[in-house]
């Protein structure tokens, strides 16, 4: 498996190095595999944030790119050579020259780009995997998709969308508890990302929704349909046509509600569509067309 893979690395895939080694750590070995030279010190705090981001992200890179890593303090003439001013500092080679590089601490995703642009693309091995049980996930082959999402998070175990592929999993398999459960062992940092941020609004809605009949929905039809104005009847119709799985009823239902009194209880209709969107992601089609008919209304 792709994750397999990402298992088998060199074992000079992350090294440090010195001025005297330098030439065939970095110049000859970049003639057949990227390297990543990252100019640091003990005492730089950056540094300290940058460095394993680094080594992580190359290690899930599995083998398309080395680190070699470079204390500064030990190797000054190898840092002057390189004119190097403020650290991190960190330069790319391939084909043993230096082609592109950095200053400063990046997040993770720039970070990603950096290597994608030195390796020419494709992702890692992680990347694939991901997509694999994305593609899994989407063909109901569930068992599959659940143990390729749990294979990335032996090798990552903070991945957020290896997390939210396994909620988004056990919630297709109709394990709503254990997803619950994983969501409530996320540190608020992990939580409040984009991917875990859709799995809970979805469970939140789950909740908001338990419990939908063809009988309450036809009653709140009815109330709806002898009093317009009863915005409270309107909005517990959208959420029990989600409950029935009519979602994009139910956002017309919401988009009316705005068009009516876009203000009522304070936004609540607008605020459940975003809830909506959240919960389903910004590719769906229903997000995408949902937000250009609430775009529309707010600003006519």
């Amino acid at each position: 498996m792709l994750i397999g893979q990402a298992g088998a690395v060199p074992a000079d895939l992350i090294k440090d190095t010195t001025t005297d080694s330098f030439m065939a750590d970095v110049m000859e070995a970049s003639k057949t595999t990227p390297v990543i030279v990252d100019f640091w010190a003990p005492w730089c705090g950056p540094c300290k944030q940058l460095g394993p981001l680094l080594e992580k992200l190359v290690k899930q890179y599995g083998g398309k790119v080395k680190l070699v890593k470079i204390n500064v303090d030990e190797n000054q003439e190898l840092a002057m050579q390189f004119r190097v001013q403020s650290i991190p500092a960190v330069y790319g080679f391939k084909d043993g020259r230096p082609v592109d590089g950095f200053m400063g601490a990046l997040p993770e995703n720039q970070l990603k780009q950096f290597i994608e642009r030195l390796t020419g693309g494709g992702g890692s091995p992680i990347d694939e995997a991901l997509s694999e049980a994305e593609a899994m996930l989407a063909a109901g082959e569930k068992d599959d998709a659940l143990a390729l999402y749990q294979e990335v998070l032996d090798q990552d175990p903070a991945n957020v969308k290896a997390l939210a592929g396994v909620m988004r999993t056990y919630l297709a398999l109709g394990q709503e508890q254990a997803a619950r459960d994983l969501l409530a062992k996320l540190p608020e940092q992990a939580k409040n990302a984009t991917e875990i941020a859709s799995v809970r609004a979805t469970l939140e809605l789950q909740d908001q929704a338990a419990n939908s009949n063809a009988a309450q929905i036809q009653g709140l039809e009815a109330k709806v349909a002898a009093d317009p104005k009863d915005m409270q009847s309107r909005l517990d119709l959208a959420m029990a046509r989600f409950g029935a799985g009519d979602k994009q009823q139910a956002i017309d239902d919401l988009l009316e509600m705005v068009r009516k009194d876009r203000k009522w209880n304070e936004e609540a209709a607008r605020k459940q569509l975003v809830k909506f969107f959240e919960a389903f992601g910004p590719a769906d089609p229903l997000t995408r067309e949902g937000r250009r008919k609430l775009s529309a209304i707010l600003f006519s």
